[in-house]
């Protein structure tokens, strides 16, 4: 449509599958997180928006009727701390846990020093743990179920991008992990694996018009993704229509996973 939404995106969040849920959504102040805090408010969720800037994160939130923001680093144990208790405190419970929240530094392992390491690995990684972690006693209670924004880099290697794909491979397997230790619990653990999507992270790279171009070319749909397409597909994985759907790594990337590797002839 005019907005740059796929044009199923209005008809579909009519839907009411989390009606009167908590979900908790990280990186909520931009790109996929903001577009999965507009999907589960749409269809009737009470969303907590989580990201480090507050004046961002009230931005998207306008939006969203039952919604409550909190500024919060999901790599500082105190803040994750502070995150489960504030939404526990005023919604007394925990449905969905939307793990989103990333950031990236290019580089080879040559490339790449410790600080570029360890900020990507405390945020995409560790934040992940952190958070789960201490939301997985009201995830329990709730019977609830926790998606991952993992990446096609945590499936696969990329060039030049070696701290990420160590951290989103870290998540890829984290998803599987948890799912196996969440045995009976009633808690599902999935993951959803998007290729290169529209977000303020990848601008630099949306702005190389020969990068794209290559981009374009590998994806049998011929395009980057928007937030949207992504946010649809955590909205699935999170809903009762994928309630036997568990352990999963979906990739949500346009068929780009579909090749062996070869180039178009």
């Amino acid at each position: 449509d005019g907005a740059g939404r796929p044009r199923h995106y209005q008809r579909s969040s009519r839907m009411k599958r989390f009606e009167g849920k908590v979900v908790i959504v990280t990186g909520a102040s931009s790109g996929i997180g903001a577009a999965t805090a507009r999907r589960f408010g749409a269809e009737g969720a009470k969303v907590v928006l989580v990201a480090r800037s507050k004046d961002d994160l009230h931005a998207v939130a306008a939006d969203i009727p039952r919604s409550m923001c909190i500024a919060a680093d999901v790599s500082k144990p105190t803040d994750v701390r502070r995150i489960v208790a504030d939404a526990t405190g005023e919604h007394g419970a925990i449905d969905v846990l939307i793990n989103n929240a990333g950031t990236a530094v290019m580089g080879t392992l040559e490339e790449v020093d410790h600080d570029g390491w360890n900020k990507v690995i405390d945020t995409d990684l560790t934040g992940v743990y952190q958070l789960t972690k201490a939301a997985w006693p009201a995830l329990k209670q709730s019977r609830g179920n926790v998606v991952m924004t993992s990446s096609v880099s945590g499936l696969g290697g990329d060039w030049g991008m070696f701290a990420y794909n160590a951290a989103k491979g870290g998540v890829t397997n984290m998803t599987r992990a948890l799912a196996l230790d969440a045995r009976n619990s009633g808690v599902r653990v999935n993951a959803v694996n998007p290729s290169l999507t529209k977000t303020e992270l990848t601008q630099g790279m949306l702005d190389n018009d020969d990068l794209i171009a290559k981009f374009e070319e590998r994806i049998p749909l011929g395009r980057p993704a928007e937030p949207e397409d992504i946010a649809d597909v955590i909205a699935f994985l999170a809903s009762d229509d994928a309630r036997f759907v568990n352990g999963v790594n979906l990739p949500v990337d346009g068929g780009l996973s579909a090749s062996n590797g070869q180039p178009p002839q």
